[in-house]
């Protein structure tokens, strides 16, 4: 049987459900392979979804037209925005979801969405002439022909799982690996590697004494995921903190020589910053403690989410030391932590359009590219299929740079830096972060993304809508002229400082201690504004007033990124035989001839390319 598409995704999580909804809603015919149709964007550890830096990918998505953030906000049960207690650059959604209801929603999405078909099988098989990709075939003997295929297998290219001592192929617990699909492609050049990541026990929530636990609820205001989609509709649950002890610890310990981690069964890197518990015991030997979060799997399911305690020991170990914890002393568990090692293939041999240097029309998003996380699979995908969909028109690439987004910062480090752990993003990895806040994702990208064809007008008109409520808030402030008499006894009711002398309003609304909120009950013209918009009030409000708040630093940070943009279109890819070229240190040799960058910005973040090698690059080029 052979099937004819456009464009080909292979593997149904979270990097695969994007890539396949953003090709099809630009128009190309699109099948999506997964090996089952019921665990469509399983979230194979925490049903959670965003995070430090993740959730401001997760609104980026949403921005572009993908889809995450409404099947996250459909299913959320319980939402919080981290950081808050530090500037906006930094704030951070983040939401528990309910993991089947997740499912099922993707499944509605994905049901609902033209041009696109999905087909149950296993790939076997990358089909390549003359180094372009044709297509797969499949475990079943099917062959599905297209002009490009995206590969986003996650964790199942040679997964095998680890309990203790006892190792069982596999790409997810109780599912199988893929054996033989890696092969078929790295026989073409393309370089492959080994990576781990693992999983806590999962327990049931009625063998758990949460007398001895602390509570902790979410948030219940305006804010959200997606910029279009509905508030939370389920019923919003609590999670619940304790601690591991001495006792936790020794009990641990006396596992250690059979865990894979330590006896050598696991030689690969695991995450650095989602370490298992026999990790952090060996890591911080003089901590006597570990935070855990235990957290909701569901809206009316008892499974509940040990966050914390990722482990690979011995189940008995698990079990045991588990019931040391004061909250969890008859805690009956659904299946033990596990780890999972599986290949993936090196991201320094992509274009930033995520298209393989080495195949023609072959693109790779997710855990196969090095990364760990749902969000950074989803951005990925989304990148993936835009720029799949413009390979088959014959159209230039999509490019995201390191000033417009943190899914260009991830995409710019993988391509560029390459990985040797599962690459997690962190606010800290983005130079722009002021630029890259997650309450303005769709005035970044929300108008490329519509141009692209991705965002459809709908979309794009709420976002215009929001645009001239915030740029009216933002006049009205600019030019409205507050007199100290009318105002004073307010302030210091709001308790700032009064005023010597007269000032605009966009002065207020600069201190730290006055909000647009506060100010528009003592100033009514100013309430009157603010309820001017029908729709997202709080949103629009919020977004203006960080726009007033932090505009030096948001200029400060704009003309920076401008300089560099300056280094980004000077070219340089084909200009060099850098192997000849003496006057380079011989890493950066070794580096620039391994990356080959497209422009001069790309060749100095490279490591080992130090500032003296792009001097001697800009004095050949003349600048």
């Amino acid at each position: 049987m052979i099937q004819k598409y456009d464009i080909l995704v292979i593997g149904g999580g979270h990097a695969g459900c994007e890539a396949a909804t953003a090709a099809a809603n630009m128009g190309a015919k699109t099948c999506l392979v997964t090996m089952d149709m019921n665990k469509i964007a399983q979230m194979s550890c925490n049903p959670a979804v965003g995070g430090i830096a993740k959730g401001q990918i997760v609104r980026e998505i949403d921005a572009l037209g993908g889809q995450m953030a409404l099947v996250t906000d459909a299913t959320a049960i319980q939402f919080r925005m981290l950081n808050r207690g530090k500037g906006p650059a930094v704030w951070s959604p983040r939401a528990q979801c309910d993991r089947g209801k997740f499912i099922w929603e993707w499944r509605r999405m994905l049901d609902e969405t033209e041009n696109l078909d999905v087909w149950q099988d296993q790939a076997d098989e990358l089909l390549v002439e003359h180094e372009e990709v044709i297509g797969v075939r499949t475990i079943w003997g099917a062959e599905l022909r297209a002009k490009a295929v995206i590969i986003t297998a996650g964790t199942f290219l040679n997964g095998l799982l680890h309990i203790g001592r006892k190792m069982v192929a596999g790409g997810r617990i109780a599912e199988p690996a893929v054996p033989h699909f890696t092969e078929s492609i790295t026989r073409h050049g393309i370089r492959s590697a080994r990576m781990k990541t693992g999983t806590p026990v999962r327990i049931d929530k009625r063998s758990v004494h949460f007398e001895d636990m602390e509570i902790q609820d979410g948030e219940n205001d305006f804010h959200q995921f997606s910029f279009i989609g509905e508030h939370r509709q389920l019923k919003q649950l609590p999670c619940w903190m304790c601690y591991t002890n001495p006792e936790v610890h020794e009990t641990l310990r006396s596992g250690l020589a059979d865990s894979p981690l330590y006896n050598g069964q696991i030689q690969s890197i695991g995450p650095r910053y989602c370490p298992s518990i026999e990790t952090k015991l060996v890591t911080f030997p003089d901590k006597d403690q570990h935070l855990l979060f235990l957290e909701p799997e569901g809206e009316t399911t008892n499974e509940m989410y040990l966050n914390g305690f990722s482990s690979s020991l011995p189940m008995d170990v698990q079990i045991a030391a588990l019931r040391k914890i004061p909250g969890l002393r008859d805690a009956k568990v659904y299946r033990p932590g596990y780890a999972i090692e599986y290949d993936f293939f090196d991201p320094t041999q992509l274009k930033h359009s995520l298209e393989s240097k080495i195949i023609k029309g072959l693109f790779l998003a997710g855990q196969v590219n090095g990364t760990t996380g749902y969000e950074e699979a989803g951005g990925q995908g989304t990148v993936a299929g835009i720029n799949a969909a413009l390979y088959c028109g014959n159209s230039e690439p999509f490019i995201m740079h390191r000033d417009e987004s943190y899914i260009g910062v991830l995409i710019d480090d993988l391509v560029t830096k390459g990985v040797d752990e599962p690459y997690r993003m962190f606010t800290s990895r983005a130079e722009y972060r002021i630029l890259l806040r997650q309450d303005d994702a769709d005035a970044r990208l929300t108008e490329k993304a519509y141009n692209l064809g991705l965002a459809k007008r709908d979309r794009y008109d709420i976002w215009k809508e929001k645009q001239k409520y915030i740029e009216e808030i933002e006049d009205f402030c600019n030019k409205t002229s507050i007199k100290a008499k009318d105002i004073n006894s307010g302030l210091e009711h709001l308790g700032t400082t009064p005023l010597e002398r007269g000032c605009k309003l966009v002065d207020l609304v600069s201190r730290p201690q006055l909000s647009l909120k506060n100010l528009s009950e003592i100033i009514p013209g100013l309430k009157e504004m603010l309820n001017r918009p029908k729709h997202r009030k709080e949103e629009i409000t919020e977004a203006a007033e960080i726009r007033m708040k932090y505009k030096g630093y948001i200029e400060r940070e704009r003309m920076v990124a401008d300089k560099m943009h300056r280094l980004e279109n000077i070219r340089i890819k084909g200009h060099f035989n850098y192997t000849e070229m003496n006057s380079l240190s011989t890493e950066a040799r070794q580096k620039l001839t391994t990356i080959n960058p497209e422009t001069l910005a790309q060749a100095s973040r490279i490591p080992g390319v130090s500032p003296s090698d792009i001097n001697v690059l800009l004095v050949l080029m003349g600048r």
